[in-house]
This record gives structure tokens, C-alpha cells and sequence, in this order.
């Protein structure tokens, strides 16, 4: 798991190449915090194929607002730099997230 900020967002997000996943999650979101230990277990099955990275928004808050994160848990899919599909707040659960993975998988 590749832990982003403002100084590495872009090159390992917007200009990767092939499938990203970004957990977007604060310190204070206790739903964040239970679904993190799924994402991680997710990346053992899924991390051959998709990139997995969080996003603390405490310390990126701008940031997260330019990707249009405005509520939380986040759970979002970029290819190649774009955003394409996401998981959100009541969505973000470990069955929807890992459905999403699937998809792209």
C-alpha cells in the first residue's frame, strides 16, 4: 500500500499507468478505519493487476477536494490518471469494494 500525499498524489495517481486504487480515509472516520484491514487483504488478491494507495485527508485536504472526495469512506479506481469509478460513505463497504475490484480486475 503506497501512502500518498500532496508531493506524490500525481505521480503515482494521475500519471500511473493501468488501474490505481486510492483509499481515501481520516484518522476521526471510524468506518475508514474499518474497512482499511479489507482493502489491505484486497490487495493481497488484487495487487498483481491494480495499484493500491491511501490518501490521508488530514494532511491533503485541497487535494482531496480537487478529486471531488467531499465525504468519507472514498474508495476510488483511476486507469491511467483518470478517475473512473468509486465507492462511497454508506457504498463503501468490503462487499461493494471488492465488486468494484472485480470489474476491473
Amino acid at each position: 500500500m503506497i501512502e500518498l500525499n500532496k508531493e506524490n498524489f500525481e505521480q503515482e495517481v494521475l500519471k500511473s499507468e493501468g488501474y490505481v486504487l486510492v483509499d481515501y480515509w481520516s484518522p476521526s472516520c471510524e468506518p475508514c478505519k474499518a474497512l482499511m484491514p479489507h482493502v489491505h487483504e484486497y490487495e493481497n488478491t488484487y495487487g498483481d493487476k491494480i495499484k493500491f494507495a491511501s490518501l490521508d485527508i488530514t494532511i491533503a485536504r485541497r487535494l482531496a477536494i480537487s478529486q471531488k472526495v467531499l465525504g468519507l469512506p472514498v474508495i476510488a479506481i483511476y486507469k491511467d490518471g483518470e478517475k473512473i469509478d468509486s465507492v462511497v460513505a454508506d457504498d463503501a463497504n468490503p462487499k461493494s469494494v471488492e465488486g468494484m475490484l472485480k470489474k476491473y480486475y
